[in-house]
């Protein structure tokens, strides 16, 4: 599948004229820094061209392109906001091309472990944070951490959704500030306990407050993220350039040194 899908964007590549505009990508926010680090190799590379790029929760990234919002190339963190718009004749291929995991952001002085990470989860003085469902992935694969605890502790899905507190993701949720994770502010302030996020921003995260930590989910509510790229109907010819770099073992190598799981270079194709 991703053999193919590679074939066809570099048959869609040679396809198309040379411009000079840059590349405009729009991506989750989850590959702010992986994927800046992507474009500035690819900027640097020969032939170089500028990636102007616009992160954000994947899904009112998606709906930004589905209204008509000029954009080139859509890397996702699921899988099913790009094949929706593949689906709708809007983008061509929607190949996999990194993988996350669901942790938890632990605020300084909680002591939480993958073994009580369950019964903190559900504690009523512990405040859970999440994203937002449908507007972005990280919340929606939160809530199925929650459906997965229903078979552990019946009742406790419903109890989980009454509790989270969906404080990012969303059309009117905060911006970080500069150069600061969104996720590290909030456990700072205590506007959560735990903060069900992927695990590169937790880890991020972490790396900024001191005190936080990273707790593993255990192995029965363990919930993986895969990452979608398309390239839109219509993109210039530097964007399918930028699609395999993404997906060429420069792009796959960088990914998997900011915490994703890169399947091409898995499959020891670089």
């Amino acid at each position: 599948m991703i053999k193919a899908a590679l074939a066809a964007l570099a048959v869609l590549a040679m396809a198309k004229g040379a411009v000079a505009e840059p590349v405009r990508l729009h991506a989750a926010g989850s590959l702010r820094d992986a994927l800046t680090e992507v474009a500035r190799a690819f900027e640097a590379a020969p032939g170089g061209i500028a990636v102007e790029a616009k992160f954000g929760p994947s899904g009112l990234l998606r709906d930004a392109i589905a209204g008509g919002e000029r954009a080139e190339v859509f890397a996702s963190a699921n899988m099913e906001h790009p094949a929706s718009l593949t689906r709708a004749g809007k983008a061509g291929p929607t190949v996999l091309f990194a993988s996350n995991r669901l942790c938890a952001l632990v605020r300084p002085g909680l002591q939480v472990s993958t073994e009580s990470l369950v019964e903190r989860l559900l504690d009523p003085a512990v405040k859970v944070g999440t994203s937002t469902p449908k507007a972005d992935p990280s919340g929606d694969y939160a809530f199925e951490v929650f459906g997965k605890m229903e078979a552990l502790r019946p009742g406790s899905r419903s109890v989980m959704k009454a509790k989270a507190l969906q404080l990012t993701g969303g059309p009117n949720s905060p911006k970080p500030s500069p150069g600061r994770s969104l996720y590290g502010e909030i456990v700072a302030r205590g506007d959560a306990d735990l903060f069900l996020t992927y695990c590169t921003n937790a880890q991020a995260a972490a790396r900024e407050v001191p005190g936080a930590a990273v707790a593993a989910l255990p192995e029965p509510l363990a919930v993986g993220a895969d990452y979608g790229l398309a390239v839109m109907a219509g993109a210039s010819e530097p964007a399918y350039r930028f699609a395999l770099f993404v997906l060429s073992g420069e792009g796959q190598a960088i990914l998997a040194r900011h915490g994703f799981t890169a399947p091409l270079r898995a499959a020891g194709r670089g």
